[in-house]
């Protein structure tokens, strides 16, 4: 099974080492464009790029949703700047337990593009910081470009009309009150897709901000023959499918357009209220 976490200290270590990771900062903030990238400029890994959720990992918002996927061939485009190859591995991170934005980056890369080794930083910037890890400011050389032409695997995701009519789990991965309907400060309609089952993504992390035991997550994930993760844009619901990596469970497919997209469609049901955590 391949490893998906890795320590701050490891990272360190990995660091000091010939053939040292990639490291992509992957903070963002939702409703502010440019807050990511002020964040990394502010203080970051030595050596880290900025990854920016919504002109790297993300097309314009529309009828796709707010965090589309970007066309394979856009996405493509943006490794080979950043020169990525998959003879190098990549670390991402971010300061929110890998919520915002480095799930998505590592699904992105490794389940999507099928890059082989992809890891998230467990516990992000502030597990690097209290293992002493140091912050540099300002910017970073770019590397030289790559030539690599990732083969994309698109069974990794679902589009809305395959979530309509499938029977697969739905797992929505937002706020218990986002998906009963109680509270909804981001897209115009509240509630959640029809027999969804709620696993909030930050019931995935123990207090520390890290991601809890294989063995808890194994014990409290929804389970089913065929599971779609979906959440309000497709950010954290690829949280619960790197979850799902961690206890070693077949991985759910992520419909990234999410609920941001399928309210878009009037025809498509809504359902308020209901259980939450299968």
């Amino acid at each position: 099974m391949r490893q998906v976490l890795i320590t701050a200290t490891e990272l360190a270590q990995a660091l000091e080492q010939e053939g040292a990771p990639q490291v992509f900062d992957c903070r963002a903030r939702l409703g502010d464009l440019d807050a990511g990238r002020r964040l990394w400029e502010a203080g970051h890994v030595p050596g880290s790029l900025h990854l920016d959720l919504d002109r790297d990992l993300a097309a314009e918002p529309g009828a796709g949703g707010r965090h589309p996927l970007p066309s394979a061939d856009d996405f493509a485009a943006t490794l080979r700047r950043l020169g990525v190859t998959p003879q190098r591995p990549v670390v991402v991170l971010d300061d929110m337990g890998g919520q915002l934005a480095a799930a998505r980056a590592w699904w992105m890369l490794a389940i999507w593009a099928g890059h082989p080794d992809v890891r998230v930083l467990d516990g992000g910037l502030k597990a690097w910081q209290e293992a002493g890890g140091e912050l540099v400011l300002g910017q970073e050389p770019l590397p030289e470009p790559s030539q690599w032409q990732p083969i994309f695997d698109d069974s990794a995701r679902i589009a809305a009309d395959e979530v309509f009519s499938g029977r697969e789990l739905k797992v929505d991965a937002r706020s218990e009150e986002r998906y009963r309907g109680e509270a909804e400060p981001i897209d115009p309609v509240a509630g959640h897709i029809p027999g969804a089952v709620c696993r909030p993504s930050a019931a995935n992390l123990a207090d520390t901000g890290r991601f809890k035991a294989p063995e808890a997550l194994e014990a409290e994930l929804p389970r089913a023959e065929a599971i779609v993760a979906y959440c309000g844009s497709g950010v954290t619901a690829c949280h619960n499918i790197l979850a799902y990596a961690v206890a070693g469970r077949t991985l759910p497919r992520l419909y990234a357009g999410s609920w941001s997209e399928w309210v878009r469609d009037p025809s498509r049901p809504v359902a308020r209220s209901g259980r939450g955590n299968a």
